[in-house]
């Protein structure tokens, strides 16, 4: 399968210091030490170390994660959580004894009394939480890193975004262009041979913002179709401040559409199969072809611009870029 991609711009390419600056972090994940067998003090069979804090007794000793109810400890006292003791065949990673169906009250009563800062407040997060509601705040907390836009494989890679940015550049060799109009060409020796995995992504500068355009061919029930989208390097509610527009055509037909940039907090298989973008059956993709319609040859062109709010009519006026 051969496929090719041209990207059209009046601006060279974003500028090196714009997004080398890469972050000191690829993923995010306790570092912290485990459980020591300590027999300092014992209480209701918990053992504890006068010199240990209560966070880190709330640390599993299998995969240093914070343990919440059920918190299940041995007969000596080592805990661990609900779901590494399924992983550990019964037997405690500490002391090697067997683990039963100990419940530890005593250190859930505790979890119970502490307030905690979220994980994420070194990239800014100033919340604080009873210790059973942090989690459900850092699921979806603001603050924390996102996943990899790029699509072509399970890339594990998390990061904020000028950090993602040099990724998608250095480690993806993504193409990057600065501007918000963009003019492509995609072109396709086999157009009836669509596979899911036929893709392309490109990224785009503007309003300080950087912004992802994919376009790719996969099947849609029993019929091919090719789709391009747009989604926003950031947060929703940043996201909804943009509008982009997509249009397809030839032989005096044409196709457009006109949405709103998803946050890449919403994955690419998300926004794919939710057909929140620009959709071209096979058929219709052929016909703008023209020829012989044995190649695709698709130009796509768009552009994007920002919604701003006009303060006396309350109504929002596009702001294009030159």
């Amino acid at each position: 399968m051969e496929s090719s991609i041209e990207c059209i711009s009046s601006i060279d390419g974003l500028d090196e210091e714009e997004i080398s600056q890469s972050h000191p972090f690829s993923q995010f994940s306790s570092s912290k030490p485990s459980h020591n067998n300590i027999n300092n003090n014992n209480l209701n069979g918990l053992v504890i170390n006068p010199a240990t804090s209560v966070h880190e007794l709330l640390e599993c000793p299998v995969c240093t994660n914070s343990m919440y109810p059920p918190i299940h400890q041995c007969h000596n006292g080592h805990t661990l959580c609900s779901t590494c003791k399924a992983r550990v065949h019964n037997r405690c990673p500490t002391c090697r004894q067997e683990l039963g169906d100990i419940r530890c009250l005593a250190l859930e009563k505790v979890a119970e009394s502490l307030e905690l800062p979220c994980k994420y407040c070194s990239l800014g997060c100033p919340e604080i939480f009873p210790y059973y509601s942090k989690l459900k705040h850092e699921a979806a907390c603001n603050f924390r890193p996102y996943n990899c836009p790029y699509a072509g494989s399970e890339c594990s890679v998390v990061g904020d975004i000028p950090y993602l940015v040099a990724h998608l550049r250095d480690d993806h060799k993504v193409d990057m262009h600065s501007g918000c109009t963009f003019n492509h060409r995609y072109v396709k020796s086999n157009p009836r041979d669509v596979e899911n995995a036929t893709w392309m992504l490109t990224v785009f500068h503007c309003f300080g913002q950087y912004f992802c355009l994919h376009f790719e061919a996969f099947q849609l029930g029993m019929a091919p179709v090719y789709m391009a989208f747009l989604r926003f390097m950031g947060d929703e509610m940043e996201a909804r401040n943009y509008s982009y527009s997509l249009e397809v055509g030839g032989n005096g037909r044409k196709l457009i559409w006109e949405g709103t940039p998803r946050s890449i907090r919403d994955s690419h298989r998300k926004v794919r199969d939710s057909h929140d973008g620009l959709i071209i059956q096979r058929n219709m993709a052929l016909f703008f072809s023209g020829g012989d319609r044995k190649e695709l040859k698709l130009r796509v062109t768009g552009r994007i611009w920002k919604e701003q709010q006009n303060p006396d009519a309350g109504a929002c006026i596009p702001n294009f870029c030159s």
